[in-house]
């Protein structure tokens, strides 16, 4: 297996006004300097309505934009709702589909997150696809059958490397300060890679990026971003200031001392 580049993403969530703009910024200029040069891609995805703020003030560097849900069609009577074509007009290159809060709060399940997936790929932009299972699962033994099925319910043949990652998000994880053990993790990410391969091509289930999310954060990122097939982190609470995120970013610095 060739080495895998990894993918630090930011998820907003509901969180950020125009102020917010000076994060970005803050973000955008560490980066820029050249000792501090993560081997990594970074990501942010703010809330919609500072998609377009945030593109022009990012141009030209190494950070991307992305959004935090997407519809299933290119337009339509769909009161509210914005579709990946939109998004990409408005600077995305990403879309974050199924994270367990649209699944949890909006009634999601594997086949609207399959037909979303589709969308983002239709729209030529990059689908980060969330997985994970809950307390009640995980206390019942259930989270590599739940992950299995969500996997495979939600992700499309049209998978490829570059354009879908998955994230497996611990839904007791959220927010709540707890992370799963490091073997844990390691088995749930290993299983994925290998249902990867029941799906897509035998190349992308290899060099896919398997993301982990769920109370990431500066004091435990570097150990997280260590584990097998973890290639990178979906960070929540911890984005939203330039200087903890950057912080977990920088567990991809090689010659930090």
């Amino acid at each position: 297996m060739t080495q895998i580049r990894p993918l630090v993403a930011g998820n907003w969530k509901m969180n950020g006004l125009k102020c917010a703009a000076s994060e970005v910024l803050a973000i955008r200029d560490r980066l820029s300097t050249a000792e501090f040069n993560p081997e990594a891609d970074v990501l942010i995805c703010p809330p919609v309505t500072l998609i377009a703020t945030l593109s022009d003030l990012i141009a030209d560097t190494s950070i991307s934009l992305g959004g935090q849900d997407c519809h299933g069609e290119i337009s339509g009577a769909h009161t509210g709702d914005i579709s990946a074509e939109m998004l990409a007009d408005a600077g995305a290159s990403a879309v974050i589909v199924g994270h367990s809060e649209r699944r949890t709060d909006h009634g999601e399940r594997d086949k609207d997150i399959y037909l979303k997936t589709l969308a983002v790929h239709r729209a030529g932009l990059m689908a980060i696809i969330c997985i994970g299972e809950t307390e009640a699962e995980r206390r019942a033994g259930q989270t590599l059958d739940v992950v299995k099925r969500q996997l495979h319910g939600s992700l499309p043949t049209s998978a490829l490397v570059i354009n879908t990652v998955i994230a497996y998000e611990p839904i007791w994880a959220i927010g709540t300060g707890l992370t799963p053990t490091v073997d844990d993790i390691a088995e749930v990410h290993g299983m994925i890679r290998q249902e990867l391969a029941a799906i897509v091509d035998s190349a992308s289930a290899e060099q896919m990026r398997l993301l982990y999310g769920g109370s990431v954060k500066l004091s435990n990122a570097a150990e997280l971003m260590a584990i097998e097939n973890v290639n990178g982190a979906l960070v929540g609470g911890a984005s939203l200031q330039a200087e903890s995120f950057l912080g977990i970013i920088a567990a991809y610095i090689s010659d930090q001392t």
